[in-house]
């Protein structure tokens, strides 16, 4: 007997609940995303003074972001077209640089705080944390995983644009469009990250919306 796709509807609420609470909860203990316009010794002394919550909230954080693969492949179920195969494909890169531009959190930079704090601001510790920040942090997980993402959106849009409400796929573009302009983050504009922010914010709720939106429909 055909049911909804349950599995489906779950990761859509699931994946953007973890993915708040992850962020709120970092917020919290380490001032995150802010903390990352200090000077790099400080943040890593910060880390270290707060080191298993910031640990397990960026681990939560980044099983969020990894979550974004089965859901994209779940979702690429609803429609057999090729638009929906690239979606698929778009999301699951998506997911991967995300992840792994936040596992350098708990897989990497303990080592290179506790080096730090033993010898001092000019270790090539700090310097390391400064590079995996520029390469595994602002150009893949948040650059790439931006426009990214904001392409999975777009592309999963225009994927149900015939059979999902013009509301809903309305408010998925929106979403895209402000989330890509986190892009731009690295020109230090100033609306870039009230944009980005707002974006991911819409996006979680279009996320539990799509979930709703399966529920109430005719079984499939």
């Amino acid at each position: 007997m055909p049911t909804r796709p349950w599995p489906t509807i779950a990761l859509l609420v699931a994946a953007p609940v973890a993915l708040n609470v992850a962020f709120l909860g970092l917020g919290a203990v380490f001032d995150y995303p802010d903390v990352l316009q200090q000077p790099a010794p400080e943040v890593l002394d910060l880390f270290r003074a707060n080191q298993l919550a910031v640990v397990t909230w960026f681990t939560v954080l980044a099983a969020a972001a990894l979550a974004l693969a089965p859901l994209a492949m779940l979702i690429g179920r609803l429609d057999r077209s090729a638009t929906m195969r690239r979606a698929v494909h778009v999301g699951v890169a998506a997911a991967v640089v995300q992840a792994i531009g936040l596992l350098r959190w708990p897989l990497l930079v303990p080592t290179l705080a506790d080096r730090a704090a033993a010898e001092g601001p000019d270790s090539s510790a700090v310097h390391t944390f400064e590079l995996l920040g520029t390469i595994l942090g602002t150009a893949l997980g948040e650059t790439l995983g931006y426009l990214l993402t904001a392409a999975w959106i777009t592309v999963v849009c225009l994927a149900l644009r015939q059979t999902f409400p013009l509301w809903f796929t309305t408010l998925g573009h929106a979403c895209a469009a402000l989330i890509a302009l986190g892009a731009l983050t690295p020109l230090a504009l100033s609306y870039v990250d009230t944009a980005n922010f707002i974006g991911y914010i819409l996006w979680s709720a279009w996320l539990v919306t799509f979930a709703v939106l399966l529920g109430r429909a005719p079984k499939v």
